[in-house]
C-alpha cells in the first residue's frame, strides 16, 4: 500500500493524512501545486541552470555547471529563492509551511533551504540517506521536506522513493558517495536494523503532485532509465520555528548567516512561511510580488 491519501485540503493535511506522515514518515500527495505554479516555475527552470540570475544573486550551492558538469549527472541547485523570485513564490509559500507545521506538530516553520533537482533522461542515481545526518549544525536537527513535481513521475524515471517507518530506525552518520554511487540502497541496507524489512517505496505522481518527508526518513533515487523522460523537483526543507544554530556543528556555507552571540535564525536569511501565531516574516509577499511576468 503506497502512503498517498487524496484528501487534502489547500490549507492543509486532513487527520488522516497526518497519520500516514507519522506512520510511515513520509505522505504523498497527488495534487498540491497549481497548474500555473507548475508553468511558472518550468518558465524559469533553463534560465537557473544556465546560471542567468533574475535577481544578480549566485545560488549558496551551485553543482552544475553547464560547461563542465557531465551531463548524465543529476543537477542540483540549492537556495535559488535568493536568485529567482518565481522560484521563492514557491518554495516560500505559505502553503508550504502550513503542511509542514501539521505534519510535524509543530508551531511553525521556516525554511533552511530550497533545492531544485534535474535528472536527465538516463541521469544517474542519488545515494539513499537520512538528511538529519547533514544537519549537525542545528538543533534539534529536525527537518520536514516538501518535494513538489514538476514532470510525471514513473519509477522508472529515476523518482525519489522513501524507506517506509525508516524514520524510527537508529540515526546514521553521513557515509558513502552521493552523486551517482554504484549502489544508491547500500547505506540504507547497511542501516536497517536486524527484524526491519527495507521497504522503498517509489513517489509516483502527476506533475503538480508532492512528497513529504522526516529528517530522519531514508531517501533517494535510482537512476533514471527512461532515455525519452527527464524528471524535475522544487523542494523546500524547512525546520521549526524553535529550531536554533547548535554550539558544536557548524556547515561550510549556511553558518555564515549566523550573527555573532545569537543562537537564533536571523528571518533576511531563514524566513518564517507559517506560524500558529499568524506570523509570517513579512518581506517575502513584498519580494516575490515582484516577480517576472507568469509567476503566481
Amino acid at each position: 500500500m503506497v502512503s498517498s491519501v487524496n484528501d487534502q485540503s489547500i490549507d492543509g493535511p486532513s487527520d488522516k493524512q497526518v497519520e500516514t506522515y507519522r506512520r510511515d514518515g513520509f505522505l504523498i500527495v497527488d495534487t498540491f501545486l497549481t497548474d500555473a505554479e507548475v508553468a511558472a516555475v518550468r518558465s524559469r527552470w533553463d534560465d537557473v541552470f544556465a546560471h542567468r540570475w533574475e535577481t544578480g544573486l549566485r545560488p549558496d550551492e551551485v553543482n552544475y555547471d553547464p560547461a563542465v558538469t557531465p551531463p548524465e549527472l543529476t543537477r542540483q541547485l540549492c537556495n535559488v529563492w535568493k536568485s529567482d523570485r518565481v522560484i521563492a513564490s514557491v518554495v516560500l509559500s505559505e502553503k508550504v509551511g502550513r503542511w509542514c507545521s501539521a505534519l510535524n506538530g509543530s508551531t511553525g516553520t521556516r525554511i533552511t533551504q530550497d533545492n531544485l533537482i534535474w535528472k536527465p533522461p538516463g541521469g544517474k542515481a542519488l545515494l539513499a540517506h537520512q538528511d538529519g545526518s547533514y544537519l549537525g549544525w542545528m538543533t534539534p536537527s529536525n527537518m520536514t521536506t516538501c518535494w513538489m513535481a514538476l514532470d510525471d513521475t514513473y519509477a522508472d524515471t529515476g523518482t525519489i522513493y522513501h524507506a517506509r517507518g525508516s524514520h524510527r530506525w537508529p540515526r546514521t552518520p553521513v557515509s558513502g558517495q552521493f552523486h551517482a554511487p554504484d549502489d544508491w540502497l547500500s547505506h540504507a541496507r547497511s542501516s536497517c536494523p536486524e527484524g526491519e524489512v527495507l521497504d522503498f517505496v517509489p513517489i509516483e505522481v502527476p506533475a503538480g503532485g508532492a512528497a513529504f518527508h522526516d529528517a530522519w526518513t531514508f531517501h533517494g533515487s535510482p537512476p533514471n532509465e527512461r532515455l525519452d523522460r527527464e524528471r524535475r523537483a522544487i523542494i523546500s526543507h524547512t525546520m521549526t520555528v524553535d529550531t536554533h544554530w547548535s554550539d558544536i556543528g557548524t556547515h561550510s556555507i549556511y553558518s555564515k548567516y549566523r550573527r555573532i552571540g545569537d543562537i537564533g535564525f536571523d528571518d533576511s536569511f531563514f524566513p518564517i512561511l507559517w506560524s500558529a501565531h499568524g506570523h509570517r516574516s513579512t518581506w517575502i509577499d513584498d519580494y516575490t510580488a515582484g516577480a517576472p511576468q507568469g509567476a503566481e
